[in-house]
């Protein structure tokens, strides 16, 4: 077969994959830049409205809450997410016996869906009943005992003022603890940036950490000076993956707390979605995914700005 023939069969077994994402993915991208600037229901007609979306948006509370809810969230995620999985391959790097085990076992929730482990950790984080608030009441306990030792008159107005006592934080029923609660949870799912640590971490030349001994460094140096740099584009690589996924956060504050509680774990994608299916506000909830993409998009460029002189590729 000649050289034209090979394309057209190229181009026939490919047509699938070319027209699946011209339907399900650019024409959706173009249509919701489109829906963005009217005023459309889904359910009649859309009417333009040139900018009145964007403006409602920049007179939204609801909306700045959100935006600042999300940016909350992808500031606490991100880097608690990265030093976590980081240590945990260099713990399991740094292991002999067992390695593939702790592999499984670190790897093994990073399967279970999001909402089975939704379920689960509104168990966990439950203030009465739940597994974590078990195991901090004995530490809450002695606390207020040391407090009681301490200053008598204390101890006196707490028999009388239960309220003085320190106990557990309510998680997932407090504005304050409730973002943070998503956030532990997440470090539940570290297994897969775990695994892709460790397979970069196997991959570093032994012989630089023989030249780091030689030279008297210690396990902290050997780490910064040599690990890091030498993975350090598998850092960038889940800095990046985890920005878009930490932005599109849905479905487990969706499941846990409903946006709650006074909209405290209310994200810019559950926003999206009151506004789409529940208010019947297609077009301004076109705005709001747009004003997303374009989070996301400055986040990423401001990553690869702050990395260009901090990742270290080999041979250039």
């Amino acid at each position: 077969m000649n050289e034209r023939g090979l394309r057209w069969r190229g181009i026939v077994f490919s047509l699938p994959w070319i027209v699946g994402l011209a339907v399900f993915s650019l024409y959706p991208f173009c249509a919701s830049l489109y829906y963005s600037f009217t005023d459309f229901s889904v359910l009649e007609k859309p009417v333009w409205v040139g900018l009145d979306n964007y403006a409602e948006m920049a007179q939204d509370p609801v909306f700045w809450q959100v935006f600042w809810n999300t940016i909350y969230y992808v500031a606490l995620a991100i880097p608690s997410g990265i030093v976590c999985a980081l240590g945990l391959a260099l713990v399991v790097n740094m292991t002999r016996r067992g390695q593939w085990l702790y592999s499984v076992i670190f790897y093994l929730p990073h399967l279970v869906p999001a909402v089975a482990s939704a379920i689960l950790w509104m168990w966990i984080l439950n203030a009465e009943i739940g597994l974590l608030n078990s195991a901090l009441r004995p530490l809450y306990d002695a606390l207020n005992g040391l407090r009681a030792w301490w200053d008598p008159a204390l101890a006196a107005q707490m028999q009388t003022a239960p309220s003085l006592l320190w106990g557990p934080p309510p998680w997932l029923g407090s504005p304050q603890w409730a973002l943070p609660a998503l956030v532990v949870m997440g470090l539940w799912g570290l297994g897969q940036m775990c695994f892709i640590y460790l397979a970069k971490l196997q991959d570093v030349p032994i012989e630089l950490y023989e030249a780091a001994d030689i030279d008297g460094a210690s396990v902290w140096q050997k780490i910064r000076h040599v690990t890091i740099p030498q993975i350090s584009p598998i850092i960038f690589f889940n800095l990046v993956m985890g920005i878009i996924g930490a932005c599109q956060i849905f479905t487990e504050p969706f499941l846990m707390t409903q946006g709650g509680p006074d909209r405290a774990t209310t994200f810019l994608p559950m926003y999206i979605w009151d506004n789409a299916f529940v208010y019947m506000r297609m077009g301004y909830a076109c705005a709001l995914s747009w004003v997303l993409f374009v989070m996301i998009l400055v986040l990423t460029i401001v990553a690869f700005r702050l990395s260009r002189d901090r990742v270290y590729y080999a041979g250039k």
